[in-house]
């Protein structure tokens, strides 16, 4: 192969789930691409490293500081839910139902790799807590080892404040098998069943 398209390759490879076959065919889609598409693309990545910044207040990505939801007099910023990821912040956006606002750490707590409460955006969550009258915290979190840690040292943080911690129900999604489902799941899903 020539020289740049390798390098493109090789760069595209590096994206989470692309292995070779997907990254020589996105690189060979972008070599015979119009230019004009191939410079939207690349203005579209360089913009969104140039322009992206942390919102000061949830730690969600924006242009703008605070962030839209943040911002938006309609959301209830009494009722905060915690999430790892930005990730996870637009996939329970896109579910609608919830109207509070977020805060994102952007990581979980791993004693085995290193991360601690202070890698984390932890602090900023309890100073938030403690100075803007939050009355509920949410947490959102996957039910990882990591996830239940930082549940957990959430929680404990938070035992003496006047509010409600309360964690996300787990168990079969809509249109699951029971069959297919993994032990700890059918565990958490008759954890959290509700009266009907």
């Amino acid at each position: 192969m020539i020289g740049p398209l390798e390098a493109l390759i090789a760069a595209l490879k590096k994206l989470p789930g692309v292995g070779d076959k997907t990254a020589t065919r996105y690189g060979f889609s972008i070599l015979n691409a119009d230019p004009a598409e191939v410079r939207e693309l690349v203005a579209a990545i360089r913009d969104v490293k140039a322009k992206l910044k942390l919102c000061s207040t949830c730690f969600h990505l924006t242009e703008e500081d605070p962030c839209g939801i943040c911002a938006d007099p309609r959301r209830d910023s009494t009722r905060v839910c915690v999430v790892e990821t930005p990730l996870d912040l637009l996939a329970v956006e896109k579910g609608g139902a919830f109207r509070g606002v977020y805060h994102v750490l952007h990581g979980v707590l791993s004693p085995l790799d290193a991360i601690g409460p202070e890698d984390v955006r932890l602090a900023e969550l309890l100073d938030r807590v403690r100075d803007q009258g939050v009355k509920e915290v949410i947490i959102a979190l996957n039910p990882t080892v990591e996830g239940e840690a930082t549940a957990s040292f959430i929680r404990d943080q938070l035992k003496d404040q006047d509010l409600v911690v309360s964690r996300i129900a787990y168990g079969i999604p809509v249109g699951g098998s029971l069959e297919y489902a993994d032990p700890l799941t059918l565990s958490r899903a008759l954890e959290n069943r509700v009266k009907l």
